[in-house]
């Protein structure tokens, strides 16, 4: 693992906490290590890392690291490619605390501070269908600030609208601490009063660059595609004022011109259908001159995916049918694809279409006629081939390598011949296994080499691979970087680019903002010719379960402890360094990360849902807490699985103890507790813990049913929040559940034992994996029992155990079970909310509904996307249902919240915030604990959704007698 060793020098840390405050200042191993890391192959450790809070936090900042003669670089999504992102100066997060959106003008514009992702604003403009006009791949992870330094395009935008053309305006902090806003009615006569010399430089600039008529050719040229190499010269040609050029500039200056506190956008329309379609030609030039016409007939995407695409593609594991029988030699694929804002629009464009296809050339007889889809369904695996390929070789690469993604852009002309030069280019030098693919309606290619950075005759291969790219794309007058911005990889190759008297004016772009080079130094402008070729990242081999991982940041929005300690990146980045690591560096490493990594991951493996390939960081972790169990707490946790109905009778008599104990006397007992043995082991209690629940011990409902019914010891341990104005003490979601079912006409049948059963949660959360074995083979063999080995489908209560549930045939496999796996394994395991959505609901009377309810999806019902049924009940219970668009994993994560609530505290601080701007009738959720962690935050009564449910039909039915069928 190659970084910079310098440590921080005591001036500049205490520079930087006199100027921010002494807790907004990183400087301990781990946080270097952690922030250390972006999807690039460059790896420089920063000096210190600041969490700013706002602009004014940024501009003390960057005063107090030039003081010190360090250098600043802004830290936001860490998506990039190109190396735009890391540093061994002052590293400032831009993400933790600039994430507010606000929509303006009906969904015309809107205004995003630099740490909101793409993904998350766009959610907010969907009601009003409106989206952004740039549409990067990697949306759900890149965020504002860097969309706008890196001048984001993406698959439908083009160079129409992309960031640079939807850009209304921008506020920006100067080097010097100068706040502009160019969306001001005086922004000109501010930045002239504010800062003499850049207002003058910039008009200086715009008369130079306008004067030469080769400058002007060249610049129009270049920007005509896609372009993200060197600075936005195309201001100068574009806008008049220097307020506008500078706005201008900044888009696509990765950090090296400003800070970007706040950018406004103009949206574009978020179309409601669409048709796509999958077209095979018997070569390149065969879909190249298909374009034109396709593009002229109203396709919005057309992507390109060569040879050896297709051969990948033919291996994922779903594909189009027409790769199934494909005998791939020449042959050359678009995924085309038109959109519309009604039905009817999209048939008469899906017509116009069909007529262009049956005209092209080259087509390849498939046996059937190409169609144009409007199935969702349909549409989501045609899309999954093309999105599919990065994943493919990515995780397929050897051991150690590194996947360098590389894109460029020609002009259309020049297309066909580009995709055979770099067929051979690659083969030429040893990447024979690299698929080229992009979007061919932009002549935008991506590819993928995986050299092997630690081998010193791979690394001189690919500085002559680089060489030689470079003069294969500008002899083709084309651009060396059309999305992934400039960064360090081309910045040596700008010159050549823009020439001699281009590369002037930015050379004096950068002077005129950044004189002394505080901002991102060898980002862009570069006077080191081998830079590309230095700090490379150097992935270190450390668990077959993490060694593929690309460090692409997509885990990251979603995990819930990202402001708090680590992310899923940051942990395995650590697990590397660690790795890597000797002496007292190593030990320190060491000793913060059982916390910061293993002890605060709320291990929900919502980082498996947005990984390009597939790690499930969570579970690494819970490896880690096996790892470190000693053989009595595995044998004591054995016993345990083995007697489970006694200890929860004795956890909730302790509970019920607790509730007689004042709240102060009971949490300073707790603390002491955690202060001598661990906070890993010792619960928090307060005020906010609950009674205990109802005894699932029962003799009734054994016989055969329509449903086998697992209801959760979590209702058993924790009672469940009353509902408004109830005058009885409430029975929980496994009393809902069977009364909603009796009023349906569905049989629910327990199983027996019931109560000394359990999903697993618990031992595997914890790595207690001889008492997981132990209770998954009696919980194995009870629900075959009574499922009559899978006739009838097993449903729980608590979204947690049903997905607990869906690990149950892996963990009976584990104990050497591997016949009682198999039949497992043919379980049909549903949550309730799904069994009740599609079986129980429809035959329901609701005699009225609320006016609104609140919904906290759980982390399980996105896993198992059971989220459009949990609104469905929610929707038959109110006229008005909310999903905040905040709304993430709580991290109560069973008894997390309780070992650690800074923890839930920090997951759930924006979503609360978000609840609390409001009243609402009721609010839900799917499962008990994560009802504790929501009402924790928020003050408001958590429930689950079927109490609700059964609430409101309860009112048209006849009160069953205590005792009676739902006892």
């Amino acid at each position: 693992m190659l970084h910079s060793e310098t440590g921080p020098t005591q001036d500049l840390i205490a520079r930087l906490q006199a100027a921010v405050g002494e807790k907004r200042v990183a400087d301990s191993q781990l946080d270097r290590s952690r922030m250390a890391h972006d999807a690039s192959h460059y790896l420089l450790q920063p000096q210190a890392v600041v969490f700013a809070r706002d602009g004014a936090d940024v501009a003390a900042a960057v005063a107090a690291a030039a003081q010190a003669g360090a250098s600043v670089t802004f830290r936001s999504g860490g998506t990039s490619l190109s190396g735009q992102a890391v540093t061994d100066g002052v590293m400032i997060d831009t993400r933790r605390g600039f994430r507010d959106v606000e929509v303006l003008d009906g969904g015309a514009r809107v205004r995003c501070q630099p740490g909101a992702t793409v993904r998350a604003v766009n959610a907010r403009l969907t009601p009003y269908g409106r989206l952004l006009g740039p549409d990067p791949a990697s949306e759900i992870a890149c965020t504002i600030g860097g969309v706008v330094a890196n001048n984001s395009s993406g698959m439908t935008c083009g160079t129409t609208a992309n960031t640079y053309r939807t850009l209304s305006s921008i506020q920006v902090v100067l080097v010097t601490g100068t706040h502009i806003d160019t969306g001001a009615p005086d922004a000109d006569e501010a930045l002239r009063a504010l800062e003499p010399d850049l207002y003058a430089g910039l008009l200086r600039l715009r008369d130079r660059v306008r004067g030469n008529a080769a400058s002007v050719d060249r610049i129009r040229h270049q920007f005509s595609m896609k372009n993200t190499m060197g600075y936005g010269l195309n201001a100068f040609l574009d806008f008049d004022t220097p307020a506008q050029i500078l706005a201008h500039l900044m888009v696509g200056s990765e950090g090296t011109l400003g800070f970007i506190v706040e950018a406004t956008f103009d949206t574009v329309p978020l179309h409601a259908h669409a048709g796509t379609a999958f077209l095979v030609f018997d070569d390149i030039s065969h879909a190249t001159d298909a374009l034109p016409a396709l593009v002229a007939a109203g396709v919005a995407t057309a992507e390109l995916l060569d040879a050896s695409s297709l051969r990948v593609a033919q291996d994922l594991p779903v594909t189009v049918p027409a790769l199934r029988d494909l005998a791939v030699a020449r042959h050359t694929a678009l995924l085309v694809e038109t959109q519309a804002d009604d039905p009817e629009e999209l048939r008469e464009r899906v017509a116009r279409l069909g007529g262009v296809v049956a005209g092209l050339g080259g087509l390849t007889d498939l046996g059937y006629p190409v169609e144009f889809t409007s199935d969702p369904g349909e549409r989501a695996v045609r899309w999954q081939v093309r999105k599919g390929l990065y994943t493919a070789v990515a995780g397929a690469r050897p051991t150690g390598s590194t996947a360098l993604l590389e894109d460029v852009v020609v002009p259309m002309p020049a297309l066909t011949g580009l995709v055979g030069d770099l067929q051979e280019l690659c083969s030429r030098h040893g990447y024979g296994d690299t698929v080229i693919f992009g979007h061919a309606k932009d002549a935008n290619l991506h590819f993928m080499i995986n050299p092997d950075l630690r081998d010193p005759v791979q690394l001189e291969r690919y500085a002559a691979f680089s060489d030689d790219l470079v003069d294969l794309v500008l002899a083709a007058d084309g651009s060396l970087k059309a999305e992934h911005g400039t960064g360090r990889i081309m910045a040596p190759y700008v010159e050549r680019q823009f020439g001699p008297e281009l590369y002037a004016v930015i050379r004096e772009i950068k002077r005129l903002f950044d004189p002394a080079h505080v901002l991102n130094p060898g980002v862009i402008v570069t006077d080191d010719r081998d830079q590309h070729l230095k700090n490379l990242k150097i992935p270190e081999v450390v668990d077959a379960a993490v060694d593929r991982c690309v460090e692409c940041g997509y885990c990251e929005p979603a995990c819930p402890s990202k402001d708090l300690t680590t992310t899923p990146r940051q942990r395995i980045a650590l697990m590397r360094e660690l790795a890597a690591a000797e002496g007292a560096r190593r030990e320190e490493l060491a000793r913060d990360f059982t916390y910061a990594a293993v002890e605060t991951c709320a291990a929900d493996s919502l980082c498996l849902l947005s990984c390009p390939v597939g790690i499930d960081t969570g579970k690494v972790m819970k490896r880690h807490r096996h790892d470190a169990q000693p053989a009595a707490a595995q044998r004591i946790a054995a016993g345990l699985a083995t007697h489970w109905d006694a200890t929860l009778a004795a956890l909730r008599s302790g509970i019920a103890l607790a509730e007689h104990i004042p709240a102060g006397l009971l949490t300073t007992a707790t603390e002491a507790g955690r202060a001598i043995a661990s906070s890993d082991l010792v619960p928090r209690v307060g005020d906010d813990l609950p009674g205990p629940g109802i005894s699932r011990r029962t003799p009734a409902r054994h016989e055969p049913g329509d449903v086998v019914f697992f209801a959760s010891c979590m209702g058993e341990l924790f009672a469940p929040a009353a509902s408004p104005g109830a005058t009885t003490r409430p029975r929980g979601a496994a009393f809902a559940f069977l009364r909603l079912c009796d009023a349906a006409g569905v049989r629910v049948q327990l199983p027996v034992g019931l109560e000394t059963l359990c999903c697993g949660t618990v031992w595997r959360s914890k790595g207690l994996t001889d008492g997981l074995r132990t209770m998954a083979i009696a919980t194995a063999v009870a629900l075959l029992s009574a499922s009559r080995d899978g006739e009838v489908p097993v449903v729980s209560e608590a979204s947690s155990c049903t997905h607990g549930l869906h690990s149950l045939a892996e963990d009976v496999a584990a104990a050497g079970e591997a016949e009682l796996a198999s039949r497992v394994s043919r379980l049909d395991i549903v949550d309730s909310t799904r069994f009740v959505a599609e079986r129980v609901l429809p035959s329901l009377t609701v005699p009225r509904q609320l006016g609104s309810v609140m919904v906290h999806p759980t982390c399980s019902d996105r896993h198992a996307g059971d989220v459009p049924h949990l609104l469905a009940i929610a929707q038959a219970c109110a006229e008005r249902v909310v999903v905040p668009d905040d709304a993430g994993c709580c991290a109560f994560a069973g008894d997390r919240g309780l070992l650690h609530p800074e923890l839930t505290a920090s997951a759930t601080r924006r979503e609360a915030a978000e609840v609390g701007r409001a009243a609402y009738d009721a609010f839900v959720s799917s499962n008990r604990t994560c009802e504790l962690g929501m009402t924790r935050a928020t003050g408001q009564p958590y429930r689950h959704v079927l109490e609700l449910l059964d609430d409101l039909v309860a009112e048209s039915r006849s009160p069953i007698p205590e005792g009676g069928r739902s006892s």
